[in-house]
C-alpha cells in the first residue's frame, strides 16, 4: 500500500483475505457439494489465494482483472521498469492462468484458444468428472466483455454498420425497448451523458466515427460470443439430464466499462504510447488479437437510462440485469422483479437450500451480510428485502447508500462534488435531482446508516477526509498496489531460467522466498 491510513487495513489487503468464509467452501465442507468454477477470479494472484484454496475442487481461473482474450502476448522485456509501465500494462495484459493450483503457461492452451470458448469448455470438463453422487456448484465468470475488445472476425462482421449513427442514438432506440418491455417506467427520464473527455459524435471526424463504430461492433460480437456460450452450456446441462434440477443465476458484474486510459489527465500520454508501440488499432485490425482498444464512456451510457458507469457507486455503476432459472423443485410465476436485491444475497439464498443455517465464521469485524430470496421465492415475503433494508457501497473513495427508494451518492471530482447528493429512486431513477438541501432530515437519515455500513464494514474513509490527510493520496486509484499478472510472470519465467542447484543448503539466497515451490510445468508468460 502506498497510503499509510490503508495499509494493514481488514479488507484491503487487494486479495480474498482468509477472514471471510467463501460460498464454495461452506457449501463443499457444510454440505458435501462438489465446486468447480472457470474464468475470471480477481481475488488474489499468488497460489495461496487462487480458487483451489478457497473451496474449490476443480478450477480454471484468470488471476488478472481482465486480459488478452486470445492470450496472445507481445513479448515484455525483462528490462522493462514495472513501475514505468501505464496501469493498464501492469494490470490488464497478460492472460495468467491457474488450473487447480498450478500456474499455466500460455503455450498450454489449444490453438485458436479464445477466452469465452474455453471458460465454458474447461467447466464442462469439470462438470463431467463431477461425483455422480453430490449435489455441485458450478462457478463461470467470462472475462468478456471487458477490454480489450477483441472477438472472432466473423462474430464481428454480422454487426458491421450497427453503430454508425452513434451512441446518442443507440440509447434513444434502448431506452424505448426497456419501456416497451416493462424494464423500467415508461416515463423514465435519462440522466445526461457524462464524458468531458470524449468529443459528441457530431464533432468527430469520418474516420473517427467509423473507428469508434468498429469498438462497438467488436464489442457487440464479444457478448454475442458470451450468448453463443451460455446456450453451449445450457445445451449440454440438458443433454446430461441436469438441466431441470439445476438453477441457474446470470448476472453481471457491474455497469459498463466507460473507461478511457488514453484520455486521463495523468497518464493517458503514457497509455497512448504504450499502445502504439505494442498494438496495430488499425481499422481492419480492430478486434484481433494483437489489437487493444476499448469503447469510451459515450458508447458506456448508451446502455441504460442511468448515471454514469462501471467504477461508480451510482446506479448506472452497480444496477445491473439478473435472470434467474429455478430448479424444478422450487415452483413460482414467472415474472420481472423490480424489488432492490443485492449480489450479497445470492450466498445466503443457496446456503439456505443447502441446509446450512450459519453463514460466516467467527470474525470481529465481518457483518452477515445478504438475505435469503427463498422466502421470497415460496411467496412468504412481499419483497426479497424489507423496506427499511439499508445497503452501502464504497469504491475508489466514493460512497453511497440505499434504504427504500432513497438513495445518498458521494462522487470524486470531476463528475461529482465529493459532498453527500440525495435522490428518490422510485421518482428519479436516473439519478437527476439532487434533494440534499429540500429534505435535510431524509439525508442525516441515511448518512447516519452509511456511518453504522463504514464501522461494520471497515471503510477507511471517502475521498475528501483522505484529502485532508497530509502525506495522502492525490489521485484515489493509486493506493491499490498489489502484485499484477505481469510481474508474477516475470517472475516465473526467472524461477525457470535460474541454473538449478544440486542441493539446497542453508546458504540459499534469500531471493528464493520470493518464488513459489512450483514443479518444472510452472508458467512461462513471457
Amino acid at each position: 500500500m502506498d497510503s499509510s491510513v490503508h495499509r494493514g487495513k481488514p479488507g484491503h489487503e487487494g486479495y480474498l483475505n482468509e477472514h471471510v468464509s467463501a460460498l464454495p467452501e461452506n457449501l463443499r465442507e457444510k454440505a458435501g457439494y462438489y465446486t468447480c468454477m472457470a474464468g475470471k477470479w480477481n481475488l488474489g494472484i499468488d497460489l495461496e489465494h487462487c480458487p483451489h484454496q478457497r473451496g474449490f475442487d476443480r478450477s480454471f481461473a484468470l488471476l488478472a482483472p481482465t486480459a488478452n482474450h486470445f492470450a496472445w502476448d507481445h513479448g515484455f522485456s525483462k528490462q522493462e521498469d514495472e513501475s514505468r509501465l501505464p496501469k493498464l500494462a501492469r494490470m490488464n495484459v497478460s492472460a495468467l492462468h491457474v488450473e487447480d493450483g498450478r500456474y499455466v503457461d500460455n503455450e498450454e492452451l489449444p490453438t485458436g484458444f479464445y477466452s469465452s470458448d474455453h471458460y465454458v469448455d474447461k467447466l464442462m470438463e469439470q462438470l463431467d468428472a463431477r461425483p455422480k453422487d453430490k449435489n455441485f456448484f458450478a462457478y463461470l465468470h467470462f472475462s468478456a466483455s471487458s477490454p480489450p475488445l477483441q472477438a472472432p472476425q466473423e462474430d464481428i462482421e454480422q454487426y458491421r454498420g450497427l453503430y454508425d449513427d452513434g451512441p446518442k442514438a443507440l440509447r434513444e432506440r434502448r431506452l424505448q425497448a426497456l419501456k416497451k418491455r416493462g424494464l423500467i417506467p415508461p416515463d423514465t427520464v435519462p440522466h445526461g451523458m457524462d464524458a468531458p473527455e470524449i468529443g459528441r459524435w457530431g464533432s468527430l471526424s469520418v474516420e473517427q466515427r467509423a473507428k469508434s463504430a468498429r469498438e462497438m461492433e467488436t464489442y457487440a460480437a464479444m457478448v454475442s460470443r458470451v450468448d453463443y456460450n451460455v446456450g453451449r452450456l445450457l445445451s449440454w446441462l440438458k443433454y446430461r439430464g441436469l438441466f431441470d434440477n439445476t438453477q441457474i443465476i446470470f448476472t453481471s458484474s457491474s455497469g459498463p466499462c466507460g473507461a478511457s486510459p488514453d484520455k486521463e489527465t495523468q497518464s493517458g500520454l503514457q497509455v497512448q504510447r504504450y499502445i502504439a508501440r505494442h498494438y496495430n488499432n488499425t481499422f481492419l485490425n480492430i478486434g484481433s488479437k494483437t489489437s487493444y482498444t476499448w469503447y469510451g464512456a459515450r458508447w458506456a451510457h448508451s446502455g441504460s437510462p442511468f448515471r454514469l458507469y462501471q467504477g461508480f457507486p451510482t446506479e448506472g455503476g452497480t444496477r445491473v440485469p439478473m435472470i434467474y432459472k429455478p430448479p424444478a423443485s422450487l415452483k413460482f410465476k414467472k415474472q420481472i422483479c423490480h424489488s432492490f436485491c443485492t449480489v450479497q444475497d445470492i450466498a445466503p439464498t443457496l446456503l439456505h437450500q443447502a441446509g446450512i443455517p450459519v453463514y460466516g465464521n467467527d470474525t470481529d469485524y465481518i457483518p452477515e451480510v445478504g438475505r435469503s430470496w427463498l422466502p421470497f421465492f415460496q411467496g412468504m415475503t412481499p419483497f426479497p428485502h424489507p423496506v427499511d433494508y439499508a445497503h452501502g457501497w464504497e469504491l475508489d473513495g466514493q460512497g453511497a447508500l440505499r434504504k427504500g427508494s432513497w438513495k445518498i451518492v458521494c462522487l470524486n471530482r470531476p463528475l461529482g462534488n465529493e459532498e453527500w447528493e440525495l435522490f428518490n429512486l422510485s421518482e428519479d431513477p436516473g439519478e437527476i435531482t439532487d434533494l440534499s438541501r429540500r429534505r435535510p432530515d431524509k439525508l442525516e437519515e441515511l448518512v447516519k446508516e452509511w456511518i453504522k455500513y463504514k464501522d461494520a464494514v471497515g471503510v477507511v474513509g471517502l475521498t475528501p477526509q483522505l484529502r485532508r490527510t497530509k502525506g495522502e493520496m492525490t489521485d484515489p486509484s493509486t493506493w491499490v498496489k498489489f502484485e499484477t499478472s505481469r510481474s508474477v510472470a516475470l517472475r516465473e519465467k526467472q524461477r525457470r531460467e535460474r541454473p538449478k542447484s544440486t542441493t539446497r543448503g542453508s546458504h540459499d539466497s534469500d531471493d528464493d522466498d520470493d518464488f513459489q515451490d512450483l514443479d518444472d510445468d510452472a508458467v512461462e508468460m513471457v
